[in-house]
């Protein structure tokens, strides 16, 4: 059987895709609710871009040590404990990639919406993912090659709003220098917090790890897609984020007390464009989150393989179709995303996955010590190294954990119902030790 292979262009392209989603289109909007400086507004994009491409940096040098999709749950399975990394993969199979995949396409609906007036944004964004599904569920080298086109016409329209905005006539209220407010705001929980926001919109740096083992030389073309990819996002984001504050007033940018989310991507196209021309735009992102969701519905389902190759419980999902591809996998992601569409909210999404998914990024990054001190007697394989080590790992650690301890403080509930999840996984951990006693960390199938 010929195993279709990702190149470093597809994979650079997914690990871009992951992170141009939902969140870019609407979280200044949620920042606006307590931050109010543009010197802070924007500061944070820029912290939020430095730790993402320091994590990048770090995943690298491990995802080239141990080269097996699954990402998260392969590395902590392999630098602690089998049992972390099931926990890791729990969440990544359950709600991890399901959840974001769900808000994206309720983000399409909406932005969708604001042209084919009368549609339910909901049965649009169901009749997406089950398209997508279909898609990636039958050919890898037909996905990536939507993959390509999608992200190549999402970053050529974010250019284009970039440059458009600039040059368009300043109709904004924010100020972007440093004064007073800015250090307070800055000193504050408010400011902790949107990092979970900036944060959820820079998640998917990592995304190229989940499916290594479908990468062309993946030593070499991993570390450099997840840094590419990372860095050209970064850019994009600060520019554009600067482009809504300076063409769209804060109040019309900012989240009300509902919560109800808005697009501020047609709100700044209607202040650069016109009426009709935001509406264009509009239309233009919703199409462009198509591969935002096609590129989870890529990875996601890589990591509960993985896991299905190891666990007895998940077996099922190690099967592969005769292209290669885990397409019950793929499946069983989309049918949670279906739930998710119906049944929660874009910041309840954000609130609930992510104390937890910084706490694995958290885990995973404090391993590179662990790899650095098992070479002192096995000399590496590879030979891509973590630029600046130790800096900037121990740099990306202060980040994280600082995210951690403000989101636990400011917003318990969500954290830890997060942490319910991870018991949950544990438990079931345990019941499929039980199931198989004599199971040792072995793939089922190579």
């Amino acid at each position: 059987m010929h195993k279709q292979r990702i190149g470093l262009y597809s994979a650079t392209a997914i690990v871009i895709a992951n992170m141009i989603g939902t969140a870019v289109w609407v979280s200044i909007g949620y920042q606006l609710m307590g931050l109010h400086s543009g010197f802070t507004l924007i500061l944070l994009w820029v912290i939020g871009g430095i730790t993402a491409l320091l994590g990048a940096l770090c995943y690298g040098e491990i995802g080239a040590a141990f080269t097996r999709s699954g990402g998260e749950y392969n590395y902590l399975s392999e630098l602690y404990h089998p049992a972390v990394g099931f926990l890791s993969g729990f969440i990544s199979s359950t709600v991890a990639f399901a959840a974001p995949v769900a808000a994206a396409a309720l983000a399409l609906g909406a932005y969708s919406g604001k042209v084919l007036t009368g549609w339910d944004p909901r049965i649009l964004a169901t009749a997406v993912v089950l398209l997508l599904t279909l898609v990636h569920s039958l050919s890898l080298k037909s996905g990536s090659r939507l993959q390509n086109i999608f992200t190549s016409a999402k970053v050529l329209l974010i250019l284009f709003i970039i440059v458009a905005g600039l040059l368009a006539h300043r109709t904004g209220n924010t100020g972007f220098m440093p004064g007073k407010i800015s250090l307070a705001e800055i000193l504050s929980g408010a400011f902790a917090i949107n990092l979970y926001f900036v944060s959820y919109a820079y998640s998917g740096w990592n995304a190229a790890a989940y499916l290594s083992n479908e990468i062309e030389e993946p030593q070499k073309n991993l570390p450099k897609a997840l840094l590419f990819g990372t860095l050209i996002v970064t850019v994009l984001y600060i520019l554009l984020n600067l482009v809504f504050l300076y063409v769209a007033p804060q109040n019309e940018l900012a989240v009300k007390g509902d919560y109800k989310v808005v697009e501020v991507g047609f709100v700044a196209a209607n202040h650069i464009f016109g009426m009709a021309g935001g509406k264009i735009i509009a239309i233009v992102i919703a199409l462009l989150l198509v591969s935002t969701i096609s590129s989870m519905i890529i990875a996601g389902p890589r990591v509960t393989m993985v896991m299905g190759e190891d666990i007895r419980l998940f077996r099922v999902f190690a099967h592969k179709n005769r292209n290669g591809i885990p397409s019950r996998a793929v499946i069983f992601q989309s049918a949670i995303s279906l739930y998710f569409i119906f049944a929660s909210t874009f910041n309840e999404v954000i609130e609930y996955i992510g104390f937890t998914l910084s706490l694995f990024t958290f885990m995973t990054v404090l391993g590179i010590f662990i790899l650095r001190s098992r070479q002192k007697t096995a000399p590496p394989a590879y030979s891509y190294r973590t630029w600046g080590y130790p800096v900037t790992p121990v740099l990306f650690l202060i980040l994280i954990s600082w995210m951690l301890v403000y989101g636990f403080i400011y917003k318990p509930k969500p954290s830890l119902e997060g942490l319910a999840t991870v018991l949950c996984g544990l438990i079931i951990y345990f019941i499929n030790k039980k199931i198989t006693p004599k199971q040792t960390h072995e793939p089922l199938q190579k």
